[in-house]
């Protein structure tokens, strides 16, 4: 399958950012953008899951968030403080960021721009489904479907993650040298991932060394968690969004609580929610035919109920 790769300017004038994506398939098939989550590369969206969306007449747009992977990296003088930020944040006062969840959206909306992209569906993971809220509400014209997997509305008033997860999301790891930053993030995804779906050692090894050797940017995962935090509740905005929405969620999940699909699929008007037993805060490669299947039907679903309601519209 030929891969076309580029990068896509996205920001203001004073502060420019390329977005670096990877475009798969038929350029006159619908599009999909998969928006990957905290601290994530392209990468973790499997080129298996990618082709099997592909075959079935979707072309796939894959690409690195700002501040990760191949994508700008914003160096800024001060390091995110995020111990002080999140306590800012419960309490409810104002946090300060380089950037928040809603210029990412933009992101978003200006590759698709760059690659002329009227329309697209949106399937977003983790922190990457905070930012297909966003892009959804605020461009309701832009977005045929939504699909969000393992994240939430942002509301306060939801469960957060285990004690040790929160913990473990704000402290550094415990030396910067590449044995010690893999070991660390294995042991992060051993913590998060499928009970009943875990991976082996050697197939968790390789996926955190493509990662870790195509690009490894601490700070970067350091200010997307301070975007996050600064970004604070989509509830209110989540009313605007119109695009048919299907959320996936573990039932396992210990990062983002299942209730928090719970809350998200009550605040979007219409949206579908589908719990996944024994699915913890990853995406296990068992699981990703059973997700293909889903994203593509709620795609198809949803193009034939756009067409069916633009007909009326011009009757």
């Amino acid at each position: 399958m030929i891969v076309r790769t580029g990068t896509a300017r996205s920001g203001d004038a004073a502060n420019p950012v390329d977005i670096h994506y990877e475009d798969l398939g038929d350029p006159n098939d619908p599009a999909v953008l998969l928006i990957m989550g905290l601290g994530a590369q392209l990468l973790l969206w499997r080129m298996g899951f990618c082709e099997k969306l592909v075959n079935q007449g979707l072309r796939v747009i894959r690409f690195d968030n700002r501040d990760v992977g191949l994508s700008t990296k914003l160096e800024h003088p001060r390091r995110p403080r995020l111990v002080r930020a999140a306590l800012a944040s419960i309490v409810g006062l104002p946090v300060k960021a380089p950037y928040t969840l809603d210029d990412m959206a933009l992101d978003t909306i200006g590759l698709m721009d760059a690659l002329e992209l009227r329309r697209a569906h949106l399937v977003g993971v983790s922190m990457g489904g905070m930012i297909a809220q966003i892009a959804a509400a605020r461009h309701v014209d832009r977005v045929d479907s939504l699909t969000l997997i393992m994240t939430t509305s942002g509301n306060p008033r939801l469960p957060g993650p285990r004690l040790d997860l929160r913990l473990r999301l704000v402290r550094r790891p415990p030396g910067d040298d590449r044995e010690t930053l893999i070991h660390h993030s294995m042991e992060t995804w051993r913590l998060i991932g499928s009970p009943e779906y875990p991976p082996d050692e050697t197939t968790l090894r390789a996926k955190v060394e493509r990662s870790y050797d195509r690009s490894s940017y601490r700070h970067g995962l350091a200010r997307q968690t301070l975007a996050i935090i600064a970004s604070g509740s989509r509830v209110p905005l989540l009313k605007r969004i119109e695009a048919p929405t299907l959320v996936l969620h573990g039932a396992d999940d210990p990062l983002v609580p299942v209730a928090c699909a719970h809350d998200l699929a009550q605040h979007i008007p219409g949206a579908r929610l589908e719990i996944v037993q024994g699915m913890g805060h990853d995406l296990p490669p068992a699981l990703l035919p059973d997700f293909a299947r889903m994203i593509l039907a709620h795609a198809r679903e949803s193009a034939a109920a756009g067409d069916a309601q633009r007909q009326r519209h011009h009757a």
